[in-house]
């Protein structure tokens, strides 16, 4: 047998070829993953840069994007290869970004008596598409021009990216006011409305060059599953999911298998229509707003998409962006295609600043809130830049008019922070000066705000009872936020639901879900009762560590714009009468905030006020008195008295306190007050005009009048002990007095100097007077509050 010569040489390069391959795509894979994190590091660090213009993270990934797609990889091999990766895992991540916004959205608000937030985003979307119909073909956006494009192009326009304007709102901290929960639920319904008419849209044409109209048995074939999918995902998936949410309780890991047979259940019905060629990314927006919202496994699947894409699809889609986003393309050195982007951007925002100013005019809002309104409403996002870039690729406009409308979408989301700004600066200047954000300065035709803090249902009685005497007349009536004090414990912290949206996280303790359940189920029943009464009743939550507590009810406070924050006391009345301390971390919280809030607060002692028979306003149940010495925060009490006096289930009566004049020579008026003469005399000026006024307008009926002249501070004491058993419910200011040789010396054995010296005399275990105890401190912008000076801790 001959031996065989073999050359193993000549064998070695065939052999290994597949090894070149494998080390050739380990090198791939591993300069795509140093390039992802390279573009986060970036991201991040221009993010911090921006941090300081309140600029939302998403400007920081556009720029990046820009700047790795016109400098890092223009090279055309390097582009080859980067630009089929890209495409796949935008394709990707823009179907879990069009699912995670439909999941989040209600549709059921579509067949709703459409409320003033729907005609606002309404009358914007409409003015809006009429302009951009009229106007946007004498640009030639497209290179063949046509109506279906005209109409592709305006109903794109009218739309809002909500989660991005939502973000927003939420970070410059003016999600809990009146108009930034307007701006929210308008922009929730323009997104709704403009989607779901972009994908009918996707229905009838076909994303292909100059967006050709599918033949009637595509629109057949496509409808007859789109809409079963649809029905079927909405008829069948709160079962599953109910099923499931029922297997595994709050508290709880979610089973592996469930969420397996969660993740298979929602491709199968977000897959349905695509495989007919309808678009996969509207399949997924359609299967999102099909499944329900509530209940544990729509959090969590929420909570992983949007993780998922916050951390990773975002900053590889703008890298896309930026991949097409190609300068050279968008011909800078042309002024038509500068005219084209400005026009484009001009359109959108006059459209919307347009429709909402008209919608003002109806609802009676201020013409600048109006038109800020307007531009936070034309804020545009992901999806558009998605669609705008989409149309290049599929040839249905020009690169440099896709571009255009590229940029023009990145310029709405750059000028939203100071369009806010502007709202809370004005926000700010209608306080000036600083006392308005106090009841005595309250405009008559403007309904009361109250932020009513509680930290547990023991305190629901007393609440209520304080909601009821303080809504004065129907109209304008009173609005009253409920907010529950919680401590942001390790246990607690661990429960936390992190999403998107007004709440950033949602708590799933056992312990702190039922007791907000029980409150809210109180004042919902209540608010129910008296719904035309002028009542109206909103929900918070201030959930902190108590040593920065005081900074969630300051902030809540200012963006509410409320007149007067309620706090509990930090201790109860035990069975025996005598007064317990609950938590010493309270009594921190409330010395806290009364030097700190941006408008006037209340101390509320409850003994016996929440086991009071429920007032009613049929005859009379509670028996109260205002304390009037003097001063700004007298005059704030009786100013709350005023409300209190509208009452028909309260007697209210004002009893004030006068400085004997023959006691004058043996005593100074001004005392011990630091104050000049001439100050005084107008702080009393005051004093007596306002009571003047309360008399005349209240005095009389189940209002009455009394008047005490005492010489001194031991007088004062022996008249407040005599209202024992008079009174079920006391009022009185916190302090600033210039009577002070009424109150001199009561502040040497002050146990709770944030009570002032008649709120601690009359609270005190030791005070035979057993009435609750309300104490009123007039908004201090200016300056330090005394015996509330010095920092401590009790953490």
């Amino acid at each position: 047998m001959e031996k065989a010569n073999v050359n193993f040489k000549d064998l070695m390069p065939t052999k290994l070829q597949p090894c070149k391959h494998l080390v050739a795509n380990a090198t791939g894979g591993a300069s795509y993953i140093l390039g992802f994190l390279l573009v986060v590091f970036l991201s991040n660090i221009v993010h911090a840069l921006l941090r300081t213009f309140q600029q939302p993270r998403m400007v920081a990934e556009t720029l990046v994007g820009i700047i790795a797609g016109n400098i890092v990889i223009p090279q055309e091999e390097l582009f080859a290869n980067v630009q089929q990766t890209l495409d796949n895992i935008k394709d990707f991540g823009m179907i879990c970004h069009m699912f995670a916004l439909g999941l989040e959205m209600d549709p059921c608000i579509l067949f709703q008596r459409p409320t003033r937030e729907a005609m606002v985003a309404y009358s914007g979307m409409l003015s809006t598409f009429i302009l951009a119909c009229f106007l946007t073909p004498f640009f030639h956006y497209s290179e063949v021009p046509s109506y279906k494009f005209t109409f592709s192009l305006s109903v794109t326009l009218t739309g809002t990216a909500s989660p991005l304007l939502t973000r927003i709102i939420t970070d410059l901290k003016i999600g809990k006011s009146d108009i930034g929960r307007l701006v929210v639920a308008a922009g929730i319904h323009s997104d709704l409305v403009s989607t779901l008419l972009i994908s009918i849209g996707f229905v009838i044409l076909s994303a292909e060059k100059n967006l050709s109209v599918r033949d009637w048995k595509s629109i057949l074939m496509i409808t007859s599953i789109l809409i079963p999918q649809a029905l079927v995902t909405a008829m069948i998936s709160p079962i599953f999911m109910g099923w499931v949410n029922h297997e595994n309780p709050e508290g709880k890991r979610l089973k592996g298998s469930h969420m397996v047979l969660s993740v298979a259940f929602v491709v199968i019905s977000c897959s349905c229509s695509a495989l007919a060629g309808y678009s996969p990314v509207m399949s997924a927006f359609i299967s999102g707003i099909a499944l329900p919202r509530e209940g544990r496994l729509s959090k969590i699947m929420i909570s992983k998409v949007n993780y998922f894409l916050n951390n990773i699809f975002y900053p590889i889609f703008f890298v896309w962006v930026g991949l097409m986003v190609i300068f050279p393309k968008f011909h800078p050195g042309s002024p038509w295609t500068w005219a084209r982007m400005i026009f484009i951007f001009v359109i959108a925002t006059l459209g919307k600043v347009v429709g909402t100013f008209l919608s003002g005019l109806m609802f009676g809002f201020n013409h600048p809130e109006s038109v800020a309104l307007g531009l936070l409403l034309n804020v545009k996002g992901h999806f558009h830049m998605y669609l705008a870039l989409s149309a290049v690729q599929n040839e249905i406009t020009t690169n440099s008019a896709g571009i255009g409308l590229t940029l023009a979408s990145f310029c709405t989301v750059v000028y939203a922070p100071s369009v806010v700004a502007y709202i809370i600066g004005r926000a700010r200047r209608k306080r000036s000066p600083n006392q308005r954000m106090a009841l005595q300065w309250l405009d008559p035709i403007n309904e009361l705000r109250i932020l009513l803090c509680v930290h547990g249902p023991q305190q629901l009685p007393s609440a209520i009872n304080f909601i009821e005497i303080s809504r004065g007349r129907d109209d304008p009536g009173i609005m009253v936020y409920v907010t529950d004090m919680i401590e942001l414990t390790e246990q607690i912290e661990s429960t936390l639901v992190r999403n998107e949206g007004m709440e950033m996280a949602t708590v799933t303790d056992k312990v702190v879900v039922e007791m907000r359940d029980q409150i809210t189920s109180a004042i919902k029943t209540y608010e129910e009762e008296h719904r035309e009464s002028g009542v109206t009743l909103r929900r918070m939550l201030a959930l902190s560590a108590f040593s920065v507590m005081h900074q969630d009810i300051c902030m809540l406070a200012e963006n509410l714009l409320v007149s007067l924050v309620v706090l509990p006391f930090h201790k109860y009345q035990a069975s025996d009468g005598n007064m317990i301390e609950a938590q010493s971390k309270l009594r921190y919280v409330n010395r806290k905030v009364l030097q700190y809030a941006p408008c006037s607060v209340g101390i509320l002692v409850d003994r016996g006020f929440g086991v009071t028979n429920k007032i009613s306003r049929s005859s009379i149940f509670l028996n109260a008195a205002v304390i009037f010495i003097g001063g700004k925060d007298d005059r704030e009490a009786l100013a709350y008295a005023s409300h209190v006096a509208l009452h028909p289930g309260v007697k209210l009566t004002v009893i004030r306190f006068l400085l004997d004049t023959n006691a004058i020579a043996k005593s100074t008026r001004l005392g011990t007050c630091k104050i000049s003469r001439r100050e005084q005399e107008e702080e009393m000026k005051l004093d007596d005009e306002f009571f003047a006024d309360f008399y005349e307008r209240h005095v009389g009926g189940h209002v009455a009048y009394m008047e005490k002249y005492l010489a001194n501070s031991a007088e004062t004491m022996s008249s407040l002990q005599s209202l024992e058993g008079k009174y079920g419910l006391i009022i009185v200011g916190r302090g600033e007095r210039v009577n002070s040789a009424l109150t001199a010396g009561m502040n040497d054995w002050e146990q709770c100097p944030e009570l002032g010296p008649i709120g601690d005399l009359l609270s005190g275990s030791s005070s035979v007077v057993s009435a609750s105890i309300l104490i009123i401190q007039q908004h201090r912008p200016k300056g330090e509050i005394a015996g509330l000076t010095e920092e401590f801790s009790v953490m």
